[in-house]
């Protein structure tokens, strides 16, 4: 029910802290300017803000967490509510990054954050939420550890208060897991590769992770403890999706489009033509896949062998994701501004769910 865009929002995440960089640099008078707050365009802040993470909590609950706060909806993304960020609010001051839910507790919800400014009101961190985003509480200050920034967040699938950490800083040991939902971390085994794009926990399938990058995808069936190369994989991983408990997994890179049905054990490439940033796939049509480029939209039906494009859109294009009730029916979020859309595949047309300022 998500797409993710690791490798974009690295791009993104550099800039950001390259910008900070300067601005703690810049003396009093950066500062100040730094404090101002940007004019908004939108319902979702000013024209500066992008998209991080979105994510379906349920069929109707959506997440966006963005440069400046995190979004929630409670019905398909009619109207909109910020839950962080915002002045009074919790993280506020702070850019959300990486938002990842639960696979065995949909309330539970896990948010990087990091400092949007010099002198946030809130402390940079991992954030927690029990009731889908409705409140939020930090589990532990990124200040806490020593290895530097933190890439990514994803929810283990052995138990709810299972979560990873990775850093990028440290290499092929950079992987950490909480068991207590955030407070404390270990470190997970050592990685056959020292640089990862994203960790994929299957779904149903405890214990069971997959993790990849520029070195391809690597597989451990015991929480992180062990891993090993997987077979079949040629090439960089730009991303991995499940499509669910048993069901195919779909990996995208270098290569071309590859499909596994036996838990990500073996990868057959599917087609060598296709290069997608992203991908999302249906959890009710596990053969429906959405691939997004820098300026399209395309379409699967067929598990990844062929692809259509859907109508164009106008904008930056971020993520995407697919309506979990309705596998014809994707969402997209455009940046800079910060803007959502759905496809309706019976007016096949983008309809806005941008609320107004």
């Amino acid at each position: 029910m998500r797409c993710s865009q690791r490798l974009r929002f690295l791009i993104f995440l550099i800039l950001c802290l390259f910008i900070l960089m300067l601005e703690a640099c810049g003396g009093n008078e950066t500062q100040s300017i730094s404090l101002v707050t940007p004019q908004k365009v939108n319902g979702f802040g000013p024209a500066t803000n992008h998209v991080h993470s979105f994510i379906a909590a349920s069929p109707t609950m959506l997440l966006l967490a963005t440069h400046d706060g995190t979004y929630r909806s409670q019905n398909a993304g009619k109207t909109w509510e910020q839950v962080s960020g915002g002045t009074g609010q919790p993280m506020q001051g702070l850019m959300d990054y990486s938002l990842t839910e639960s696979p065995l507790d949909p309330q539970r919800l896990y948010l990087l954050t990091e400092a949007a400014i010099n002198q946030p009101q809130s402390i940079p961190g991992l954030y927690t939420s029990t009731n889908q985003g409705r409140t939020w509480q930090l589990t532990i200050p990124t200040a806490r550890f020593s290895a530097g920034s933190i890439f990514f967040v994803v929810a283990g699938n052995e138990a709810p208060g299972e979560v990873y950490l990775y850093f990028p800083d440290q290499g092929a040991t950079g992987l950490k897991v909480s068991l207590d939902a955030g407070k404390h971390f270990a470190n997970a085994g050592p990685l056959p590769f020292s640089n990862l794009l994203g960790l994929l926990a299957l779904p149903g399938a405890p214990g069971r992770l997959l993790a990849y990058g520029d070195n391809g995808i690597a597989q451990s069936s015991d929480g992180g403890k062990h891993w090993q190369g997987v077979k079949g994989i040629t090439g960089g991983i730009i991303d991995l999706i499940s499509a669910g408990p048993g069901r195919p997994l779909y990996a995208d890179g270098d290569a071309g489009m590859f499909l596994s049905t036996d838990e990500g054990e073996t990868f057959l490439n599917v087609n060598t033509q296709v290069a997608y940033g992203a991908l999302c796939v249906s959890t009710v049509s596990p053969q429906t896949l959405y691939g997004k480029t820098g300026t399209a939209i395309y379409r699967s039906n067929d598990g990844g062998r062929s692809w259509k494009a859907l109508p164009r859109i106008q904008g930056n294009l971020g993520n995407l994701l697919v309506d979990p009730r309705d596998t014809q029916q994707v969402y997209l979020a455009l940046s800079y501004p910060t803007q959502v859309y759905r496809f309706e595949r019976q007016q096949a047309a983008w309809i806005s769910l941008t609320p107004q300022q």
